[in-house]
């Protein structure tokens, strides 16, 4: 029987992917392995593989496919990594970067979403996620330090306890900048400097935290 929503992922990664660039081996096959659908409402299968992101719970969005294909490959993963996610959210991120890295640690403030989402990577047997409810500005210190970190929400700066916790040469993509609009920045931690790369404009919920916006 054909997997009528592997052909649609497939299609998405020949449309939306392969032309903006997502050329990494290791994403595009996390991307067409993991079920975008089910991180989503029923009624809004159909419209997982759009261009676009949706809204889920608590006021909160998956992103567009493309967003989370290019922020993953921005970490440069080979396979064998630790990585922390900053904003659960419905899980789709982590579950990528799940099928690609060794293990995933994910934060997320809001319990029904965090919930959900753990349904989910027990229903999909992605062992390799651990999650907790906290404020994710703060990191999570006692697995650091993290090869790379992804924040799937926007803040004014980068969170100082993220970059403490990343280790040396390792990498961290999150939107920076004010609550309507931001630029993904790409830091590289290296032992005598920190270097920031402005990459692409994007608009994602406001990152909530001791470190992030009060609201």
């Amino acid at each position: 029987m054909t997997d009528v929503y592997a052909t649609i992922r497939e299609r998405m990664i020949q449309e939306q992917l392969l032309p903006r660039g997502i050329d990494d081996r290791l994403t595009l096959k996390a991307m067409r392995d993991v079920p975008r659908h089910v991180f989503v409402d029923d009624a809004m299968w159909g419209r997982a593989y759009g261009d676009y992101p949706l809204p889920i719970a608590a006021g909160q969005t998956i992103s567009q496919p493309f967003i989370v294909a290019y922020m993953t490959q921005a970490l440069g993963l080979a396979g064998t990594e630790r990585v922390l996610e900053i904003g659960t959210g419905s899980g789709y991120q982590a579950a990528v970067l799940s099928r690609i890295c060794d293990k995933v640690f994910t934060v997320e403030r809001v319990h029904t979403l965090l919930a959900s989402a753990r349904r989910l990577f027990d229903k999909l047997r992605y062992y390799n996620i651990v999650a907790k409810l906290d404020d994710g500005t703060l990191g999570w210190p006692e697995n650091g330090p993290y090869d790379a970190i992804v924040v799937t929400a926007g803040g004014p700066v980068i969170p100082a306890p993220l970059v403490d916790q990343l280790a040396d040469g390792g990498r961290l993509i999150m939107p920076v900048g004010d609550q309507s609009i931001q630029k993904l920045q790409l830091l590289i931690k290296r032992e005598e400097a920190i270097e920031i790369t402005d990459l692409e404009s994007v608009r994602f919920v406001n990152l909530i935290g001791e470190h992030g916006w009060s609201r």
